[in-house]
């Protein structure tokens, strides 16, 4: 389980390397993504509190990178913050994610990014609840929901 010290470590250090490696142009990022996918994704935009189609849903599955389809969290570790964005408290995988430092907007933060292609995903925040203490928040434009299949028995 990462900790508030793992994510710190990782934006100063280098992060763990990515299982596969993903990378495309500008032009042809903005053919895949719609132009507010793109401007969120690679522009390392944010979209309005509540605005996103995924912060208040719970079905099962998994949410992948609407970039390069990498699966990043589990609907079993999402819960409501109140922030209006989806939360998370652990990846999937511990390289799953990159890490960086943000200061921009007078801010210290920790960004981060899916490390399959660099998509711009949301922060990282030492507040959410145990066990791990950490708040994944996410845009959820950043996101696409792969839902479990019922199980027809």
């Amino acid at each position: 389980m990462l900790t508030w010290k793992n994510v710190i470590d990782f934006s100063v250090n280098g992060n763990l390397e990515p299982d596969i490696r993903v990378e495309k142009t500008e032009q042809e990022w903005q053919v895949k993504l719609t132009p507010e996918q793109f401007r969120i994704t690679r522009l390392k935009g944010t979209e309005r509190p509540h605005s996103g189609e995924l912060c208040s849903i719970y079905e099962a599955g998994k949410y992948n990178c609407v970039c390069c389809d990498t699966s990043l969290f589990d609907s079993t570790i999402k819960f409501n913050s109140g922030t209006g964005w989806p939360s998370f408290t652990q990846p999937l995988k511990d390289n799953a994610i990159k890490y960086e430092r943000d200061d921009s907007y007078g801010m210290i933060r920790v960004e981060v990014m899916c490390n399959t292609c660099d998509a711009h995903l949301g922060h990282v925040f030492p507040d959410g609840p145990e066990p791990s203490g950490l708040r994944y928040c996410i845009n959820s434009e950043s996101l696409q929901l792969e839902k479990k299949a019922i199980d027809e028995r």
